[in-house]
């Protein structure tokens, strides 16, 4: 302890207060009410806990409605529901490889696939961020006689960065070399595509894609994460994921307050678009005030400080003038690269915006961060 003190690196829980700039709700749903009426209704209807897991006493018929309907949403024949994104990795990473094979994975991968990939038998291959050259010449090999499967797994929208894979170049070079492309959709779910389905739909790269990971506790507003893919990969996942197998089903009631998000998801696009306005706002404000953000377009902005005491020192001081932000440090980040991840939702409203990067910039001025 005394240790990650010296280096900036304890962390403490704090309750949310302030503006919201911070948490992954970015459409605003996990307050809103027809998914809190949805779920309370549940509860009476349900109980509370699933009792078991989903192979003994656990299964509901609510849940394989709602894993049917994702699959729909997702364009996939068969989907799997799992209390966790973090359990839903660990499943794909430990259930599809084996010894002979080789998992390809960005080094910016979330750190649940990292442990999952771990956890594989699979021989891994770390490459740089987003190196597409490298990934190809690592597929290639196993298009000339190196023996096992290779799977490429990728984020689409990266959780720290808030940078994008180049998924198109990757499901190109996996469909020329018969390897197998796994995304990662946790923070693109709902937020992508013409129908809100993610990154996947926005490049038009479904047919490409062996499996993805969905996660629900994000802009879904809710809680566990979907597996969505080919009918036999999900089979194969109910009878060898030991994360599925040995876990409690979540609570029944998450089915329906799932199936209400995204009747929401569907069918109010203009949430997306609110988002996507009040991002554009942000940077646009960011970019004239000099602030040291992260490139892209996404509505995770990272704001470089570098230095993990100076970091906590600007976050503290934005809770201090009442927005909920956060310092991120390693390891959740390489050394060396600690910062504020300001992640936008459709309640970040233009005045909101213009009270925030004053109070940033003196922020960042009073420590001598970046301006």
């Amino acid at each position: 302890m005394r240790g990650l003190e010296d280096h900036g690196l304890l962390r403490a829980l704090r309750s949310p207060s302030g503006v919201d700039l911070s948490s992954n709700d970015y459409l605003g749903l996990a307050s809103h009410p027809r998914i809190k009426d949805a779920m309370t209704a549940a509860v009476g209807r349900e109980g509370v806990g699933s009792t078991g897991s989903r192979l003994l006493r656990g299964e509901r018929n609510a849940f394989t409605a709602l894993e049917e309907r994702f699959a729909r949403f997702k364009g996939t024949e068969r989907s799997l529901y799992f209390s966790s994104g973090y359990l839903a990795n660990l499943a794909v990473m430990t259930a599809f490889a084996d010894a002979d094979d080789v998992i390809v994975s960005d080094e910016r991968n979330h750190a649940s696939l990292i442990d999952g990939i771990r956890l594989s038998p699979a021989r891994r291959e770390i490459v740089a961020h987003n190196d597409v050259a490298t990934v190809r010449r690592m597929l290639e090999r196993g298009r000339a006689g190196e023996p096992g499967e290779r799977f490429v797994v990728v984020e689409s929208l990266f959780s720290m960065d808030g940078d994008e894979a180049p998924l198109v170049q990757y499901a190109e070079a996996c469909a020329a070399t018969g390897a197998h492309l796994i995304v990662d959709e946790a923070h693109a779910v709902g937020i992508y595509g013409p129908r809100g389905t993610g990154l996947i739909e926005e490049r038009g790269i479904a047919d490409r894609v062996f499996l993805s990971i969905n996660t629900a506790g994000k802009a879904l507003g809710v809680a566990g994460a979907f597996v969505a893919g080919p009918a036999w990969a999900i089979d194969y996942l109910i009878q060898r994921a030991r994360p599925f197998i040995f876990s409690t089903a979540p609570p029944p009631a998450l089915a329906s307050a799932l199936d209400a998000s995204l009747d929401i998801v569907e069918g109010e696009p203009q949430r997306r678009a609110r988002l996507r306005a009040a991002v554009e706002t942000l940077r646009a404000r960011l970019a004239t005030a000099g602030v040291p953000a992260g490139a892209g377009s996404s509505h995770i902005i990272p704001i470089f400080i570098d230095d993990n005491d100076a970091a906590v020192a600007v976050a503290e001081a934005l809770q201090a003038c009442g927005f909920d932000v956060r310092a991120i440090r390693p390891p959740s980040v390489p050394p060396g690269t600690a910062r504020l991840r300001v992640s936008v939702n459709v309640n970040l409203t233009d005045d909101l915006i213009d009270r925030f990067v004053p109070a940033l910039t003196s922020a960042l001025t009073s420590v001598g961060a970046g301006l």
